[in-house]
């Protein structure tokens, strides 16, 4: 089938059991899905599992091939992972970064890599950063990219963790904009995202993780509910729309359980 399956991940951490059996549903090529969920429910930990960076029980197949079977550089070239950070001690200037994960995916000749890293930059409107270190960089500069060298070699599956905790507004939407463009080209996307109002403006899925397990599965609309926020964030919020008709997640306080 086509489309990204995960069924039965577990990870244990010693002796805590992070993600217990968990199950996604079928994501298929052109949504953009969330992961979302309080601290610790486990998000990171899946979204490493699924690139295969963190060692699980469990099977991730993506159009019906095992990803832990395939050569590192042949999953390479179908999936990109963009951490939550870089490195900030990095020697690496920017372009070197981004050419270096395009050559992750295979050989390429010096000129053909250094032109598709490049254009990769400018899209994302950081081409003037290409010779800057990483070293000297703020921490949504590295972001951004990062995020280059999660899209240079064109991955069918693109996984981002929290993409946008350290970048403006503005990068911000120009972030998640080309998530969108992406996804709308035929790639399955799936980010970890804390702000539940981006959450619900931009995914066309959330996957609510709490306690290692999948909680819930759906639209925002579906997902995003008072008794859902209160079963998992512990808190009594409303949901409502603004004038646009996008939904508004608004905190009251804390949710008190009925005795």
């Amino acid at each position: 089938m086509r489309g990204l399956l995960a069924r039965g991940i577990h990870v244990r951490f010693g002796t805590r059991h992070v993600l217990e059996g968990l199950d996604l549903p079928p994501l298929a090529p052109g949504e953009v899905t969330v992961l979302a969920g309080p601290n610790a429910a486990g998000k990171s930990t899946l979204l490493r599992a699924i690139a295969q960076l963190q060692p699980h029980r469990g099977e991730v197949t993506l159009d019906g091939e095992n990803l832990a079977r395939m050569a590192a550089q042949a999953r390479a070239r179908l999936v990109g992972f963009m951490p939550q950070t870089l490195p900030a001690g990095s020697s690496l200037v920017a372009l070197e970064s981004v050419i270096a994960a395009l050559r992750a995916g295979g050989a390429m000749p010096a000129a053909q890599a250094d032109a598709t890293a490049m254009a990769v930059m400018e899209k994302l409107g950081i081409a003037a950063l290409a010779l800057e270190p990483l070293s000297a960089m703020s921490g949504g500069q590295r972001q951004m990219v990062s995020l280059a060298q999660a899209i240079v070699r064109d991955p069918r599956l693109l996984l981002l963790d929290e993409p946008t905790s350290a970048l403006d507004m503005a990068r911000q939407v120009r972030l998640l904009s080309e998530l969108r463009r992406l996804a709308g080209e035929g790639r399955i996307v799936v980010a970890v995202l804390h702000d539940l109002a981006l959450a619900a403006q931009w995914a066309d899925r959330i996957v609510l993780l709490h306690d290692g397990r999948t909680h819930a599965v759906g639209t925002p609309e579906e997902v995003l509910t008072p008794a859902l926020l209160a079963e998992v964030y512990g808190v009594t919020a409303r949901v409502e729309r603004c004038s646009r008709g996008r939904i508004m997640v608004l905190i009251d306080g804390e949710h008190a359980p009925a005795c």
